[in-house]
C-alpha cells in the first residue's frame, strides 16, 4: 500500500507517486500494473517525483512501462499536484520541474474553474526536417523533430481517426525511429489554428499531449503555413503554443482528480507484464 495521486491535462492522465513512497519493485512493471485501465487505476503514464525547494524532479514511464524523457501535460499535472496537494507556495508564481529533457519553468497565470493555468517553457525544439517514408506500403512525407522527446508529425488535408489508428502504430515503430516516436496528425485550419490527433509512444491514442501539441505547432509553422503562435485543438481541448526565439511556450490547465492508496491485489506480490 502506498499513496497515489491522479491528475490530468485535457484528458491526458497520469499517476503520481513520491519516490520516498515507492515500493522497491520493477518500476516498468509497476507502471503497467497501475496504468491498466480495467485492473489498475488507469492512466497514460506513471510519474515518480521528488520534491525540491522550487518544485520537483520527475521521471516518466509510459503505460506500457517504457521510458519517456518528458511530457508537457505530465509536467503541468505535477505542478498542479505540488500546488493543490502539497500546498507549495511558488516563488514569483514560478514552479521549476527537473525532467530528463531539462528544466521546465512553469508560470502560474491564474485559475480556470479552480484549475491552475500554467505557461510552461518547453525549451528549444530541434530543427524540424521533412522525411519521405514507406509506411505500410503508403508513401508518406512526415516532419521529424524532438521536443525533449522524439516526434513525427504528418500534415494532412483532413483528419481521420481510422487513418490515425492505422498509421500511428506503424510510424511509432518504424525502422526510421529506433527508439520509437510520438506521432501527430495535423491540419492547419487557419494561420493561427491547428487541429490534431495523437498517437503517443507507449500508449496509443491520447486525448491530448503537451509535447505533441508543441511538435505539431513547429511542423505547421515550418512547413504548413501556420504562424509561430497558434491555438492547437486536440480531442481533449485547446492549448496555446508560442514558438519564440528563446524556445517553445505551452499554455494550458491541469487538475488533480484523485488522492488515495494503491492496494495491490492479493496474489500479485510479483509484478508481471
Amino acid at each position: 500500500m502506498f499513496p497515489l495521486i491522479k491528475a490530468h491535462a485535457y484528458g491526458n492522465d497520469f499517476l503520481y507517486v513520491e519516490e520516498a513512497h515507492l515500493p522497491h519493485d520493477d518500476r516498468a512493471a509497476l507502471a503497467r500494473e497501475l496504468c491498466e485501465r480495467c485492473t489498475g487505476v488507469g492512466a497514460d503514464g506513471l510519474i515518480v517525483y521528488r520534491r525540491t525547494a522550487r518544485g520537483a524532479a520527475m521521471q516518466l514511464l509510459n503505460a506500457d512501462g517504457s521510458y519517456s524523457e518528458v511530457s508537457g501535460n505530465g509536467v503541468r499535472g505535477l505542478a498542479a499536484v505540488l500546488l493543490d496537494v502539497h500546498h507549495l507556495a511558488p516563488v514569483e508564481n514560478v514552479i521549476v520541474v527537473e525532467t530528463d529533457a531539462g528544466l521546465k519553468r512553469l508560470e502560474l497565470l491564474g485559475r480556470d474553474c479552480g484549475r491552475p493555468i500554467f505557461r510552461a517553457s518547453m525549451g528549444q525544439p530541434t530543427e524540424p526536417v521533412e522525411r519521405d517514408l514507406d509506411v505500410g506500403g503508403e508513401p508518406l512525407r512526415v516532419v521529424v523533430l524532438r521536443v525533449g522527446n522524439p516526434q513525427c508529425v504528418r500534415l494532412e488535408h483532413a483528419l481521420s481517426e481510422e487513418r490515425m489508428r492505422r498509421l500511428g502504430p506503424l510510424l511509432e515503430r518504424h525502422a526510421a525511429f529506433p527508439e520509437g516516436t510520438n506521432v501527430e496528425f495535423a491540419v492547419v485550419e487557419a494561420p493561427d489554428r491547428l487541429r490534431i490527433l495523437i498517437w503517443e509512444r507507449g500508449v496509443g491514442p491520447t486525448r491530448s499531449s503537451g509535447t505533441g501539441t508543441c511538435a505539431a505547432a513547429v511542423a505547421a509553422a515550418a512547413f504548413g503555413g501556420a504562424s509561430r503562435t497558434v491555438e492547437v485543438h486536440a480531442p481533449g481541448g485547446t492549448q496555446r503554443v508560442e514558438w519564440r526565439d528563446d524556445g517553445l511556450y505551452l499554455t494550458g490547465w491541469a487538475e488533480v482528480v484523485m488522492q488515495g492508496q494503491w492496494v495491490r491485489p492479493a496474489g500479485s506480490g510479483t509484478l508481471t507484464p
